[in-house]
């Protein structure tokens, strides 16, 4: 298979009052992850993630979560798209684009994504309950968006039905786990080239 780049690995570094980040990504991983964000049912996502894209995350993350979980969500979300989009580079010799449906049980999600260097988020996912446990389901789509934006890729993600919430969230990030995993991946037919006619993917 074709060689993408020597080393895709990047690691960023957030802090502001509110939360301290750091991430690191290798995105020719087999999914290895350690995270630590002092949110369970999110690092069980980030841990999905990891795994099902098979790029391999460290996600450590300290913030005020005595107030609420959304800035150590939005915020991982943030790191962990600049990471991914240094780790990227030109994004040459990349599939570029992938989609996927992707069925949980009774729940099945749609993800499709373009490693464009145009940061857009269509959301169509909807919950029947306000939080999953103590996670608040709102925070799903604040991770994506964050992501999106960060990583420069445009991200669709659309649930065709389902009626447990806790599937409907892990269907969202294994669906965009195996979408970003293929569109990552090296294209053995245009080793080098950056896949776009315009002759580079920064928006």
């Amino acid at each position: 298979m074709a060689s993408v780049s020597t080393s895709r690995v990047a690691a960023v570094s957030r802090s502001t009052k509110e939360t301290e980040i750091s991430v690191t990504v290798d995105l020719d991983g087999s999914g290895k992850f350690d995270i630590a964000t002092g949110v369970g049912f999110f690092d069980h996502m980030l841990e999905q993630l990891s795994r099902h894209s098979l790029i391999d995350i460290t996600a450590k993350a300290k913030g005020d979560l005595h107030i609420d979980d959304h800035h150590t969500v939005e915020d991982t979300g943030i790191a962990l798209g600049q990471a991914i989009s240094r780790a990227l580079g030109e994004r040459r010799g990349i599939c570029r684009y992938a989609s996927i449906d992707l069925a949980m049980d009774e729940t099945l999600t749609s993800a499709a994504v373009d490693v464009s260097g145009r940061p857009f988020l269509v959301w169509n996912v909807t919950f029947s309950a306000p939080k999953i446990g103590t996670f608040d389901t709102e925070l799903v789509r604040e991770f994506f968006q964050a992501l999106a934006q960060n990583a420069g890729i445009t991200l669709h993600v659309r649930n065709l039905y389902g009626a447990n919430n806790h599937h409907i969230a892990e269907t969202c990030f294994k669906a965009v786990a195996r979408a970003l995993r293929t569109a990552i991946e090296a294209d053995p037919r245009q080793a080098g080239a950056i896949p776009s006619t315009k002759g580079t993917l920064g928006g």
